[in-house]
């Protein structure tokens, strides 16, 4: 995966990267990302709403610029077609649609390549974003380590712990290079979730601990 930033200025929050979301900064898969997230836990459609309401009212202030031709386009917009995805969508499945679109996948097709013992992975880079479909073993740790750039995490399915908290089906988590992490799967059933990085990840901890966490 060739390193490139995801977004042109630094996202630290769950906040932030609803901002870039309305502002329309973010690459596809991080855009579909936060899509996702609205879809399963829609805690953050209220947020998002009040930004693009900000973003329209600053919209209207700003001085239009006359357009040619305006009767012809006007007809052609009416006469198109509604844009693909615009209908409600009456396949449900595990993985939220935007994801389904874009990987091609449900959870019982994705064709999943063991990385570790009790960790399982599809990972394809898109937009110039390493894209990953994850599952963890109930209970088991991943390597600690932290981050070269950003990485997002959507949970899709059962939990992970880390030294943040706990995060659940529709939560996010936002990581930088500040952040040095060992996410462990919650016991009671797998971990499913949905990753964007814009650089690869850094292993930190003790030898030890790393090769007991590589070995599961």
């Amino acid at each position: 995966m060739a390193e490139s930033d995801m977004v042109h200025e630094h996202i630290d929050t769950v906040d932030a990267l609803m901002a870039h979301y309305v502002a329309g900064s973010l690459p596809e898969p991080a855009r579909v990302l936060v899509q996702s997230h609205l879809e399963i836990k829609p805690d953050n459609r209220a947020l998002v709403q009040d930004l693009e309401l900000l973003a329209g009212e600053a919209l209207e202030e700003t001085a239009g610029t006359p357009i040619t031709g305006r009767d012809e386009r006007l007809a052609a917009i009416f006469a198109s077609s509604a844009p693909a995805g615009a209908t409600k969508d009456k396949q449900q499945g595990v993985f939220p649609r935007p994801i389904r679109d874009l990987v091609g996948f449900d959870a019982d097709t994705v064709p999943w390549k063991t990385k570790l013992p009790g960790f399982k992975e599809y990972s394809v880079d898109i937009d110039g974003c390493e894209v990953s479909l994850m599952w963890i073993r109930p209970g088991r740790a991943l390597p600690a380590h932290t981050h070269k750039g950003m990485e997002l995490i959507l949970i899709l399915d059962g939990a992970f712990v880390d030294e943040r908290g706990r995060f659940g089906p529709g939560d996010i988590s936002v990581a930088d290079e500040t952040l040095n992490h060992r996410p462990v799967a919650e016991k009671d059933r797998p971990c499913i979730a949905f990753s964007v990085l814009d650089a690869p990840i850094k292993l930190t901890g003790s030898f030890r601990q790393l090769i007991g966490d590589l070995i599961g």
